[in-house]
């Protein structure tokens, strides 16, 4: 064991500390890798669960308790929002709507009890790290990363529903990271694939983007999660998750911010193909973040080495002070130490930063609705039904329908394992219906061919984005007018269609609350 020459922190604390900031993910269902179970005696204090990790409610469970065998203090995340973005559910569609059908509905008590049947339903996972809520204000329509995972294009509305979402969910014990400081709402470029840029001058920002963030800190939103984007007014050089201006001057000095600093994904091409990895973990450090989500694509040992080996000779080098470091580690930490005593005391509690248990169920037993339940709806097919939007008339279909599903590809943040759409709940509904997948290439006369005779219902996500959607949808109601057109996107469109139904979202139970509208008629 040395003594460096610039402190007085040992070679394994400095090694500890180093691991200690790391989120990194990794692969299987069944058992955590061995050396993840190694790294995290040697210091690793969090993990991250992907869609990858998640089979059954059972097997993450398992999962969990393997991991905190090693360490009960080792921090579970996962990037659940609920709504299009989950992993608890990848497999068949969120029990839960998302963000833009719950700011439609605009009841902020639902929202919070959206969020507290969720983080009940991690809780009992094991799961006591969300990264969430998405806090962005998506005041660009064309946005390809964020869309309906906002809560919408008001800031006062996303700000009182990223509160409600906050207080919710750490009621039920799960740690909230309220995301993508200083917000990614104004973004025409996806940061998995490149540096957005927002041009904004300071008054907008100030006025619109941070709007969210300063409620969501004094609701005590345990973390906030750094955005991927270059801002000129706040920093005309660096990006948010590597600017000190941003990190230390604006969010820790002007807004008060103590919590814990997360990055989005160190992977993501904005940092990686820009900065690299290794490079970017040591400038977002010395920027004022805490802890490096490093999961989302590289799942191995090796990412995790070069990442702390990086941090430690950056230390050794003096271009990361000693100190900073040591501060970030020690926030993880705090941070494992609150879940666990929430985990401790069954999710409840009344401190800053977490709220009375709202509603009138018990954590870990409210919320969602089985994959063939429309007799006994949960807090999520309530919310569902109250976000849609239903203009026009059908009468309720005498026989099967032909379900047209027009098909975008899915951004990153979503991923294209989640089903979504309605055409399984219809076909519970109405026995018999068929559904069948159209994209670009594929024109509106083989959607008549497929349907026949039969009522169409086409599902369209996002619209306004896909002129190859639109075209498609122009010649469709031209030969069959009574066709019903789904919206399962941000619905900038006006309504079209014999009967229009916007659900403000593509989850399962998006799917299953506009299927139920079809299926009786209006």
């Amino acid at each position: 064991m040395t003594t460096l020459v610039q402190g007085t922190t040992t070679d394994d604390t400095l090694t500890r500390d180093a691991l200690t900031v790391l989120q990194p993910g990794f692969d299987g269902t069944d058992a955590p890798p061995d050396w993840v179970l190694r790294r995290i005696g040697e210091g690793l204090a969090a993990v991250a669960l992907f869609g990858r990790n998640i089979a059954s409610a059972e097997q993450v469970t398992a999962l969990t308790s393997r991991l905190r065998a090693e360490n009960p203090d080792i921090l579970v995340a996962i990037d659940e929002e609920g709504g299009d973005v989950t992993r608890l559910e990848v497999r068949t569609g969120s029990s839960f709507p998302g963000n833009l059908a719950l700011g439609a509905v605009d009841d902020t008590a639902l929202t919070r009890e959206v969020a507290y049947a969720l983080g009940g339903r991690l809780a009992a996972c094991g799961v006591d790290f969300n990264w969430a809520p998405s806090a962005d204000v998506n005041s660009d329509p064309d946005n390809p990363v964020i869309g309906v995972r906002s809560f919408g294009a008001d800031p006062a509305l996303v700000a009182r529903h990223t509160v409600a979402y906050v207080e919710g969910m750490q009621a039920a014990g799960v740690a909230t990271c309220t995301k993508h400081f200083p917000g990614h709402g104004d973004t025409n470029v996806d940061s998995h694939h490149a540096m957005p840029r927002i041009d904004a001058d300071l008054a907008t920002l100030r006025s619109r983007e941070l709007t969210p963030f300063k409620a969501a800190i004094a609701a005590g939103s345990k973390a906030v999660m750094s955005a991927h984007i270059v801002l000129p007014a706040l920093d005309p050089e660096r990006p948010a998750t590597l600017s000190p201006r941003i990190l230390t001057g604006l969010l820790r000095e002007e807004l008060g911010y103590d919590g814990l600093i997360v990055t989005d994904g160190m992977d993501m091409q904005a940092i990686s193909a820009v900065y690299g990895m290794e490079r970017g973990a040591v400038l977002a450090l010395a920027a004022g973040a805490d802890a490096l989500c490093v999961g989302g694509g590289p799942s191995d040992e090796g990412t995790v080495l070069r990442l702390r080996d990086a941090l430690v000779a950056a230390v050794r080098a003096g271009e990361l002070p000693e100190q900073r470091l040591a501060d970030a580690a020690a926030r993880v930490r705090a941070l494992a130490s609150w879940t666990r005593s929430h985990r401790a005391a069954g999710g409840a509690s009344t401190e800053s930063g977490a709220a009375s248990a709202p509603g009138t169920a018990p954590a870990r037993t409210v919320g969602g609705v089985a994959p063939d339940s429309t007799t006994t709806p949960g807090i999520g097919l309530v919310a569902a039904r109250r976000a849609l939007a239903v203009t026009g008339t059908a009468p309720a279909p005498t026989g099967p329908v032909h379900v047209a599903a027009f098909t975008p590809e899915a951004n990153i943040a979503v991923g294209d394992e989640t089903p979504w759409g309605l055409g399984p709940e219809l076909a519970r509904l109405v026995p018999g219906t068929s559904t069948a997948a159209y994209g670009p290439d594929t024109a509106a006369g083989q959607v008549l061919a497929d349907a026949g005779e039969r009522p169409i219902v086409a599902v369209l996500r996002d619209a306004h984005r896909h002129r190859w959607m639109t075209t498609a949808l122009d010649t469709l109601l031209a030969a069959r007018p009574d066709t019903v057109v789904v919206e399962m996107g941000l619905n900038q469109a006006p309504p079209r269609g014999a009967l229009h139904i916007a659900t403000y979202g593509a989850a399962r139970v998006c799917g299953l609350a506009a299927a139920e509208v079809v299926a009786r008629g209006v």
